[in-house]
């Protein structure tokens, strides 16, 4: 389980920074702080 979180954490902050280079900034922060907040490091919601 916590290498899928680790996974989809990636997807979501490498999507964040190609949103971000596209010039949506505010979706791109979006996504870059969901990816941290769904990865199994640092601060997660999904911790049990």
């Amino acid at each position: 389980m916590g290498f899928l979180l680790w996974v989809a954490a990636v997807i979501l902050v490498i999507a964040g920074i190609v949103v971000l280079f596209k010039g949506s900034i505010i979706l791109g922060i979006v996504l870059i702080v969901v990816g941290f907040a769904v990865g199994p490091g640092g601060w997660s919601v999904i911790k049990r």
